[in-house]
């Protein structure tokens, strides 16, 4: 039962028995200070009740009738509302009429309550010697009035402490129910959540802690919105990126595989007719021989580049370090004006073939744009291991490629390349970093490798 109540009812529940408790325990002490209660009133009545008898019935042998004095004194004491007086004679015989109940009208403590507070009535014999002749006077004690005060008191206390614990009761489920409010708002924003609709907010309110938790689901369905989009424009961009490049290759084999594979054809077609002819001219063919040597060494040339953009050569076969240490060479050779350094950590290990060609690649892309368009001097690419580890615990490797160059201006995006690396390095868990300075222009990123 308990595990199927709501947050609101355990709550309401527990301040419901609280207070029940707490009425409990008040009415409680009132019962068990009831019974000590009554026996000093018991006592105190009583012991009064035996010292007035004791004073009057002293000089009652001096009376002209002291049979009539000590009836009349007996009549005239069973008139007192604590106690009851008896005359009796020597053998234990009463004298006088019994005291009278009260009315049945009246309404007094219920019998339990009696037996709990004042099980035995408390009774004391005054001897009494009239001419010699013995007799005495038993006090009895009456604590019915004491006893029905404290009844009434538990009574007033019952009722007006529950109205009071109602009230309170009431109260309080008021306050948790406002106080609470927002779980409700909570719980339907995170099924539009679930959902999709990742515009859906909650109005903060309630106690600080769950106008905290409002503020920060706010910021969770922001985020989670913004990642979406994100996610959505990664994909439309990549899809982008991928025709784009098609197009290139499209385009890159129509205007150089084509116009060399024409040049081939012809050149083997005067061959052809080179060889149908009775006596084939030797300048002839070599010079169609040369053409087509030279047309085949362009489309070999053709043929490396286009692998080199698909997937580096020889990265597999030689490893990051050397597939880097020739990238370097062949930017060097191509720009001799700019220095490139390019160091490779050995502390940095195997990293796998997934984390050596995203490397190469960034590498690759950002020496493209510093030759593009930073027009910088000197070049510095480090590779090392980094301090930070991948969000499932893998070792990542740091990736920096620096220049002296102009860097870029303050508006200006990145561009199709960069942005492709950086979807490429988040869809593994790293990060990619582009910083512009005065200095030039700083590429940075974190690349998980295969080690944990």
């Amino acid at each position: 039962m308990w595990q199927n109540l709501s947050l609101r009812g355990r709550i309401n529940l527990l301040l419901a028995l609280l207070l029940a408790l707490g009425l409990a325990v008040n009415i409680g002490r009132q019962v068990a200070e009831a019974a000590p209660r009554v026996q000093a009133e018991d006592q105190s009545v009583i012991r009064l009740a035996r010292e007035f008898i004791e004073m009057i019935v002293s000089d009652l042998n001096e009376a002209p009738d002291p049979d009539a004095r000590l009836n009349q004194i007996a009549r005239d004491l069973s008139r007192l509302r604590h106690v009851s007086i008896t005359l009796r004679d020597a053998a234990g015989n009463p004298q006088t009429p019994p005291r009278l109940d009260a009315d049945a009208d009246t309404r007094g403590p219920p019998a339990w309550f009696v037996s709990l507070v004042h099980p035995e009535q408390t009774a004391v014999s005054v001897p009494v010697s009239i001419h010699g002749k013995p007799g005495s006077l038993l006090i009895t004690s009456h604590p019915d009035d004491e006893i029905a005060e404290i009844w009434d008191g538990v009574v007033t206390q019952l009722e007006v402490g529950s109205a009071i614990a109602l009230a309170l009761f009431l109260l309080m489920m008021n306050v948790v129910g406002r106080a609470l409010a927002p779980l409700r708002a909570l719980a339907e924003a995170m099924g539009e959540l679930e959902g999709g609709h990742y515009e859906a907010r909650v109005t903060p309110g309630g106690a600080p802690e769950l106008a905290a938790i409002c503020t920060r689901l706010n910021h969770l369905a922001a985020t989670l919105g913004e990642a979406v989009e994100d996610k959505r424009r990664l994909a439309e961009r990549a899809v982008s990126l991928q025709d784009i490049e098609r197009k290139e290759i499209a385009r890159e084999l129509h205007d150089e595989f084509g116009p060399y594979l024409f040049s081939l054809r012809a050149h083997a077609g005067a061959l052809a007719k080179q060889a149908d002819g009775r006596v084939p001219s030797a300048d002839a063919v070599r010079k169609h021989g040369s053409a087509m040597l030279e047309q085949i060494n362009a489309l070999q040339q053709f043929n490396r580049r286009v692998l080199e953009r698909l997937r580096p050569v020889g990265l597999a076969e030689l490893g990051l370090r050397q597939a880097l240490e020739s990238l370097s060479r062949l930017w060097r050779e191509s720009h001799p004006d700019v220095a490139i350094e390019t160091s490779i950590s050995t502390a940095l290990g195997p990293t796998g073939e997934t984390a050596d060609l995203t490397i190469y690649r960034i590498v690759q892309e950002a020496l493209t744009n510093v030759f593009r368009h930073a027009g910088a001097t000197s070049v510095n690419v480090v590779i090392e291991p980094a301090e930070q580890m991948a969000q499932d615990g893998r070792v990542c490797a740091r990736v920096r490629v620096s220049d002296n160059g102009r860097g870029m201006e303050p508006d200006q995006k990145l561009g199709f390349g960069l942005v492709g690396m950086r979807e490429r390095i988040l869809a593994l868990g790293g990060t990619l970093n582009v910083v512009s300075g005065d200095g030039g222009l700083t590429v940075e990123a974190l690349v998980p490798t295969s080690a944990a």
